[in-house]
């Protein structure tokens, strides 16, 4: 009786594996860096503009944005799905002969389609939060455009953002 329990719990536990076909290995995850400009406009809500206005900052609602994105992309097989990290550091105001620096870390998901979304933190003179985001890519064979919403929460008032720019597959 004991051999017979033993066996089948053998199969059980065995059969997933020979079920499976190829190798028993998962794949081997890959990455790719792109890399690129990145300018847009950031509105400011009363209660931004105001906490500037507290450090000697003095700048419309409406300020424009120039930067720079690094971006590393984790996929795996023929998944839909790629997990994305990136760093967008940009100076706004320049319109306005202010420099408002910003830097945000997102983590997020982009499908094979372009659709993407990402969430993390951001820091500027008006205060540190978390920036949610969401956008699409659209390539061109090595050549891709961003356009994306960020949107920026704080206690003083929200920061929404659209940027686009461009990053070229080496």
């Amino acid at each position: 009786m004991k051999r017979l329990i033993l066996a089948m719990s053998f199969a059980v536990f065995a059969a997933p594996l020979y079920a499976q076909s190829g190798s028993l290995a998962p794949p081997r995850a890959q990455w790719l860096d792109l890399a690129g400009p990145r300018f847009g406009v950031t509105v400011l809500s009363d209660g931004v503009v105001a906490k500037l206005a507290e450090r000697e900052i003095r700048v419309n609602s409406a300020v424009s944005q120039f930067g720079w994105q690094w971006e590393r992309q984790f996929f795996s097989g023929e998944n839909n799905v790629t997990a994305v990290s990136e760093w967008v550091a940009l100076l706004g105001g320049l319109d306005q002969g202010v420099v408002l620096p910003s830097l945000s870390w997102l983590v997020g998901v982009r499908t094979k389609e372009g659709v993407e979304f990402g969430v993390g933190p951001n820091a500027t003179p008006a205060g540190v939060a978390l920036a949610i985001a969401a956008g699409i890519t659209i390539r061109a064979g090595s050549f891709n455009v961003p356009m994306n919403l960020a949107v920026v929460p704080t206690k003083a008032g929200v920061r929404v953002s659209m940027l686009s720019g461009f990053t070229l597959r080496r």
